[in-house]
């Protein structure tokens, strides 16, 4: 039996769904929920409800619930480099992970981001983080250019 999947604009009444979502997967990686209602309301303020211009917030709706979501956006000279887009956050509900939700919300972010000139999708992800490297490996994505140097201060 198939199962739809529709990918559609983040709605302000999706977000209860999402800060789930985040908290879901947080009981994963980190053993306990981690509060970040703030942030993913911050994120929806500038990414839902602004003029959208070259933002991107996309939710995968299946059987009426949101099953996960993706968020970026196209910047020139970040870096040095000219415009390219960026995905600061793709999720999906741990119970829906085998449904290709994810592989939807990359393809569709990319469809979006092309429409607004963009040839290259960059991303960052902990180097220990296996199955968020194996997911944007499967989509394509490869090493690039550049390195993130960081320090503690």
């Amino acid at each position: 039996m198939a199962i739809d999947i529709v990918i559609r604009d983040a709605e302000k009444k999706d977000l209860a769904a999402v800060i789930k979502i985040d908290a879901d997967i947080s009981i994963g990686v980190y053993g306990s929920v981690v509060d970040k209602k703030a942030y993913w309301q911050e994120i929806f303020d500038y990414y839902v409800l602004r003029e959208k211009d070259k933002r991107v917030f996309l939710v995968a709706e299946e059987g009426g619930e949101v099953a996960g979501f993706i968020v970026g956006e196209a910047r020139a000279w970040e870096f040095g480099s000219p415009l390219c887009g960026w995905v600061f956050a793709v999720e999906v509900s741990p119970a829906r992970r085998t449904h290709g939700v994810g592989q939807m919300l990359f393809k569709a972010i990319c469809d979006k981001l092309r429409q607004t000139g963009v040839s290259t999708i960059r991303t960052m992800v902990e180097t220990d983080n296996k199955v968020t490297l194996s997911f944007y490996r499967s989509q394509g994505m490869r090493t690039g250019k550049h390195i993130e140097l960081e320090m503690q201060i």
